[in-house]
């Protein structure tokens, strides 16, 4: 039998069939931004890759991402989020344990925004009224803090990035260091051991032990353990209080208006279940 370029004769142009064209594949990419650190980079030692550098490139989030936050095997551990933050940072060099743990706020706010938008529904419990309400934040309004706030509480820096604060009742200065995520993990994950085995709650105690470097020049354990102990209420409060008001950190108060008494006051933007996984 002859086939039909036998019948018709030869395809027109010659011998060599004709070259179909290939569409390419689209190429998409995952748009980034940069997130304004509250350290500014400052605290950070030297060699470290946000050493002196104010700001941090993320990725925007993805359902890729979404398939880590929802993830059940981390969610158990405890570990989703860091996964999630570490995927999502585009240097890295740079570990996710490591970062202050006002930065890794910052980021965790700027990457929420970016895979949700910066409305954010929670409920409220009233400080007047003690009833549970919803109410929208704006999560643009969480700006970092100012580092200002170290010479207005008369606190000293040292040049191994820690602090000397003076305790008035003792007449003596506290060496203390800010935390890491590693140390807000190490932290959370003693709190739960705690309570598995029915321990009473130490968290107060045990950050201190976390953030104290030395007492009154003293890098003693034992030392640093006996103060934690029997330091007098006055001067243990006022070294809580000054390291959380020092802390860099993302400011997260907003005004809050009670859709049932009417209250109205400033209340901290809460890091409820619905902040990844909204409704």
């Amino acid at each position: 039998m002859r086939n039909n370029q036998d019948r018709f004769g030869p395809p027109p142009g010659g011998d060599n069939p004709p070259v179909q064209q290939v569409e390419q594949p689209l190429q998409f990419v995952t748009p980034t931004e940069f997130v304004e650190l509250p350290s500014r980079g400052v605290f950070y030692p030297q060699g470290h890759p946000l050493h002196n550098v104010e700001t941090i490139e993320i990725r925007h989030m993805t359902a890729k991402d979404e398939d880590i936050l929802t993830s059940r095997a981390l969610l158990q551990k405890g570990i989703a989020i860091d996964r999630f933050l570490q995927n999502i940072v585009v240097d890295q060099n740079i570990k996710v344990p490591d970062l202050l743990v006002g930065d890794k706020n910052a980021i965790i706010v700027a990457s929420r925004i970016t895979g949700y938008g910066a409305n954010y529904e929670a409920t409220i419990c009233c400080p007047s009224c003690q009833k549970n309400v919803d109410f929208g934040f704006d999560l643009q309004q969480c700006e970092p803090t100012s580092l200002d706030i170290f010479d207005e509480l008369g606190v000293q820096r040292t040049q191994n990035n820690t602090f000397l604060i003076h305790l008035d009742k003792l007449d003596m200065d506290v060496e203390v260091r800010l935390l890491t995520s590693r140390d807000e993990t190490y932290l959370l994950q003693l709190s739960e051991k705690r309570r598995k085995s029915k321990l009473p709650e130490a968290n107060l105690t045990e950050q201190l032990r976390r953030i104290i470097v030395s007492v009154n020049g003293s890098t003693d354990t034992g030392y640093i353990n006996s103060f934690i102990e029997h330091a007098p209420a006055m001067d243990s409060r006022k070294l809580r209080t000054t390291y959380q008001k020092m802390v860099p950190n993302v400011d997260m108060k907003q005004n809050f208006v009670c859709s049932e008494c009417g209250y109205e006051g400033e209340v901290n933007v809460p890091f409820g279940a619905n902040f990844f996984w909204p409704q």
